[in-house]
């Protein structure tokens, strides 16, 4: 069966970079280069420190719904030592086209946990909804990873909203949450953006420092993740159009 079409219009602006000669073209290559190899450096002493940070205990009673339904936050790990969960807002009894086109995108852009396996580390979701009404909607959009229900789940929120990225350890049936993040942090499970990032257009947001012409403005209200009315990674499992007042929750997603 033939993937659904992204219905997305090819860009319009006639802005572009300077043209040069090779020469000068790869002098500045280097120039950046210089910047960008100590932005990767600082990256690592950051990641060092983050290795460096105490951790504290999760709540021996802390559960989560999954497939057999509620058991210990412990059977998440799935028999490894360290998890990283993304904590997925939902909107109660809205359509596909209607749920967080934001953690939709960051959990569909993680969808092959391999390399993080061979380092004894799982990757899951713990969703707002309820069970059977997220899990369906995981199915929806071809989620491959472990997916769960983490409504009620005080435990685990500890006062925070969902839509947020926290790391843990576990030791037998004793688990200790080591890092969290949410907002832009929650970027690190994306691989789009990074690329993005490489491209002469970039994100295309409003907030990005792009020279005057370059296009921009598609994080308006969530659009950076939509596409005419969807998440955007929905287009590559149907081609209905979003029903009217589908995108009536953005707002509450950022």
């Amino acid at each position: 069966m033939p993937a659904a079409r992204l219905p997305l219009q090819p860009l319009t602006t006639a802005a572009a970079p300077e043209v040069v000669d090779r020469s000068a073209w790869l002098a500045a290559c280097e120039e950046l280069l210089v910047r960008e190899k100590a932005h990767t450096r600082e990256g690592d002493a950051i990641a060092a420190a983050r290795r460096r940070l105490p951790m504290t205990p999760v709540p021996a009673g802390a559960r989560v719904v999954g497939a057999h339904g509620e058991v210990p936050f412990a059977d998440v790990f799935e028999g490894r030592r360290q998890l990283l969960a993304y904590f997925h807002m939902w909107h109660d009894g809205q359509p596909p086209e209607g749920q967080c086109e934001g953690c939709t995108f960051f959990t569909a852009d993680a969808q092959r946990p391999e390399y993080l396996h061979s380092r004894d580390v799982t990757l899951a979701v713990l969703c707002q909804g309820p069970y059977g009404e997220s899990r369906a909607y995981a199915d929806f959009v071809g989620n491959r990873l472990p997916w769960y229900s983490a409504r009620g789940a005080d435990a685990l929120l500890a006062g925070r909203g969902f839509g947020f990225l926290a790391g843990y350890l576990r030791r037998g049936a004793e688990v200790w949450e080591t890092w969290w993040t949410t907002g832009r942090g929650a970027e690190a499970m994306s691989s789009s953006y990074g690329l993005l990032d490489r491209t002469v257009y970039g994100r295309q947001e409003t907030w990005e420092d792009s020279p005057a012409g370059w296009p921009r403005g598609l994080d308006v209200l969530g659009g950076q993740f939509r596409v005419a009315g969807r998440p955007t990674i929905q287009w590559s499992v149907t081609d209905s159009p979003a029903r009217p007042g589908s995108d009536e929750h953005r707002a509450a997603c950022h």
